[in-house]
């Protein structure tokens, strides 16, 4: 299965109000593993950038200045996300931002069944435990030593780990064959497998095979101990 992990940077809190996505970064996992397949882009926000948003972050007005509007690379990233679910860390922010700049575009939101909260799927694997993806990757061992300021592909990148420990970790994925008729998807965080009904197989030996043993026992020079 082909799932899109993704992370956004923007210049505040709201599109409603006029904040912009400036940066997106996507990793295509497969069974959830990464391909190496990414999608990156920075955007030109045509607005100033807060010094708050630029402390988190890091990215000014000078940097973004050269950078292109979302919808010079709008096609490019749809193409490459394309119907595949997308998993998101407080995934209702991501998707605001990424459906108000579609919008912009005249173009459709994304459908809310694709999205995937790793949020969510912490609350209920670890209930009243912080979950920001700092703590998460402490908890998991994983190494964000590189990671000084928020960035998006970078933030997906970590996302990604995380993910997988949250749906199980790397032992998911030691399942050689899976006969999709028996697995019933109940909800985007559980999976019940429907095993067919298979009768007991028989342990005692057929009458053709105590006649052979029997045969095979009168041929011994001495008679076995259990014989006695």
């Amino acid at each position: 299965m082909r799932e899109i992990i993704f992370d956004t940077e923007t210049t505040g809190f709201d599109p409603k109000t006029g904040d912009r996505m400036v940066e997106i970064g996507c990793i295509e996992m497969f069974n959830r593993m990464p391909t190496g397949q990414t999608f990156h882009a920075y955007f030109n926000p045509e607005r100033s950038m807060p010094a708050g948003a630029e402390a988190i972050h890091g990215l000014s007005d000078a940097f973004l200045a050269d950078k292109p509007r979302f919808s010079e690379r709008c096609a490019e990233l749809l193409e490459f996300i394309a119907d595949s679910p997308l998993v998101a860390h407080n995934a209702s922010f991501d998707f605001g931002f990424l459906d108000a700049e579609l919008a912009l575009c005249g173009l459709d939101p994304v459908c809310r069944s694709r999205m995937i909260d790793t949020v969510a799927l912490a609350k209920v694997r670890h209930p009243g435990a912080k979950l920001s993806l700092d703590a998460l990757c402490t908890r998991y061992g994983i190494d964000r030593s590189h990671r000084t300021k928020h960035g998006a592909l970078l933030d997906a990148e970590l996302l990604a780990q995380v993910y997988v420990e949250l749906c199980g970790g790397r032992q998911i994925g030691l399942e050689l064959v899976e006969d999709s008729e028996t697995v019933t998807v109940t909800s985007r965080t559980r999976i019940v497998r429907e095993r067919p009904f298979r009768a007991p197989r028989p342990h005692t030996a057929s009458a053709e095979e105590l006649a052979r043993h029997a045969a095979f026992l009168a041929q011994a020079v001495e008679a076995p101990l259990w014989s006695a």
